[in-house]
């Protein structure tokens, strides 16, 4: 963000990185609150939430970006706060996907790499792909890309909120098992 402020938008190179800054604080305050409702309707309606979110904000808070600074901060504290979800349960969705004989390796190779060679290689490609189109949307697209490849990938992931996480199985599958929920109400009877 701070290269695409710079670069694209024309902000300074101190305003680049006091526009993420102010929308990272924004975005602190809300994340125990989003991770307290996870707890309540589960880890993916969250995703839905923001990952939907994101992808039909993201043009129109770009172009709201491009307008200086008091609209790049609008802006991105706008996508700051539609990304909240995923940050909030990040950390307990992502190492449910794994057993717990390799969870810890699992989430940590699988996060790592995809990071690095995407998250990594991002500010390279915006900046290629503005320079060969001539269009400072391009990020914006590139992070519709990414959106609806995650919600490829979301729609595999099984539900996680009140599994038990020990077992050789992958918690929420059908192996699994239930729900802590539904173990309690199965025990009353």
């Amino acid at each position: 963000m701070p290269t695409y402020l710079e670069s694209s938008i024309g902000l300074s190179t101190d305003m680049s990185l006091v526009v993420p800054i102010i929308g990272m604080l924004a975005m602190m305050v809300f994340v125990p609150f989003a991770g307290k409702l996870s707890d309540r309707v589960g880890r993916k309606p969250l995703w839905w939430v923001s990952l939907i979110g994101l992808f039909v904000a993201v043009i129109p808070m770009f172009l709201l970006m491009s307008t200086g600074v008091v609209g790049a901060i609008i802006g991105f504290a706008v996508l700051g706060l539609l990304y909240v979800p995923q940050l909030a349960t990040i950390s307990a969705m992502f190492p449910a996907m794994f057993p717990t004989q390799v969870r810890f390796a699992g989430f940590a190779i699988a996060y790592n790499v995809s990071t690095s060679i995407f998250g990594g290689t991002a500010p390279a490609v915006n900046e290629f792909m503005v320079g060969e189109t001539g269009n400072n949307l391009w990020p914006a697209f590139y992070m519709m890309i990414a959106l609806a490849i995650g919600a490829i990938a979301l729609s595999r992931v099984p539900e996680t909120a009140r599994c038990p996480m020990n077992g050789t199985e992958i918690p929420g599958t059908s192996e699994a098992p239930p729900p802590l929920e539904y173990q309690m109400a199965g025990s009353r009877s």
